[in-house]
C-alpha cells in the first residue's frame, strides 16, 4: 500500500478584487479517488492546519464532477478534509510520494512556503516522485529556492498564461505560473487547446495542465510508482 501526502492551499484571499480562491475542488477529489481506488493510503496536509478553503467557482453546476459528489457523500473524508494536518509538523519520510492539487491559492502560499519547498527537494533526493496539477506546480517555485536550478530544463506544465485570461483572473494573482516556471528555466508545455487535459513526466516530477488533467495526472504517479493493479478501496483510506 502506498502512501501519499497530498498537500493543500490554505490561502482564500485574491487581489484587486472580493471574489475567494482556494482548492479547485475537482483538482482535489478526482486525483484523491484516483488514489484511493488503487489502494493508496492519503495524507491530507496545508501550511495552516485545519480546513482549507474551496473555491466557490469550483462549486458551480458547470464545474462539478463525479468525483465532487463523492466527496459530499464521504463522511470520512470530509472529516479529514475539515481536519488537514498543519505542513510544519509533518515528516515527509513517512510518504511514498507527494500530490499538490490546484486553484489558485498555491499562487500565494505554497509557492513560497519553507516546508514546502524541502518536502519537494528531499523526496526527489530520495528517489520519490512529485505530481502537481493547474496551479499545484507553483510549490515547485518554493522547491528552487532551497535547490537552484532544480526546475532547469526539466519538463513541465501547469495553468497556462492563455487559460488565465480565459477565466479572467490575470489581475487577481500575484504572478502567472507560466512565465514563472520559464524564468527559473523550465520546459514549460501545453496543450494545443486550451481548457483540454495535458500531463507532463519528466523522471520523477509529474505535472498536470488544468482541472481537467487532474485525473490524468494521478494515473500517472500511479505508475510512477508502480501500481497498476486496483485494489478496493475498502482496504484503502485517508488520514
Amino acid at each position: 500500500m502506498k502512501k501519499i501526502l497530498m498537500i493543500l492551499t490554505s490561502h482564500e484571499g485574491m487581489e484587486n478584487t472580493d471574489s475567494k480562491t482556494g482548492v479547485w475542488l475537482g483538482e482535489f477529489t478526482d486525483p484523491y479517488y484516483e488514489l484511493l481506488d488503487h489502494g493508496c493510503t492519503i495524507t491530507l496536509a496545508s501550511p495552516a492546519g485545519g480546513e482549507p478553503p474551496i473555491d466557490p467557482m469550483s462549486k458551480l453546476t458547470e464545474n462539478i464532477t463525479e468525483s465532487n459528489r463523492r466527496f459530499n457523500s464521504d463522511v470520512s473524508l470530509l472529516a479529514s478534509f475539515a481536519n488537514t494536518k498543519k505542513l510544519a509538523d509533518i515528516d515527509h519520510n513517512d510518504f511514498d510520494a507527494v500530490f499538490f492539487p490546484g486553484g489558485h491559492g498555491p499562487l500565494w502560499d505554497l509557492s513560497s512556503n519553507t516546508h514546502c519547498g524541502r518536502i519537494i527537494v528531499e523526496m526527489l533526493q530520495a528517489g520519490k516522485p512529485i505530481a502537481a496539477v493547474c496551479h499545484g506546480p507553483a510549490a515547485l517555485i518554493a522547491a528552487e529556492k532551497h535547490k537552484p536550478r532544480l526546475l532547469k530544463d526539466k519538463k513541465v506544465t501547469g495553468f497556462t498564461n492563455t487559460e488565465e485570461a480565459l477565466v479572467m483572473r490575470s489581475d487577481n494573482i500575484p504572478f502567472k505560473l507560466e512565465t514563472r516556471l520559464k524564468e527559473l528555466g523550465a520546459d514549460f508545455h501545453s496543450a494545443l487547446i486550451p481548457m483540454t487535459a495535458h500531463v507532463e513526466v519528466d523522471g520523477l516530477l509529474i505535472t498536470g495542465q488544468n482541472p481537467l488533467s487532474a485525473g490524468p495526472t494521478a494515473k500517472a504517479l500511479l505508475e510512477a510508482l508502480g501500481v497498476t493493479k486496483t485494489s478496493s478501496s475498502n482496504s484503502a483510506k485517508s488520514l
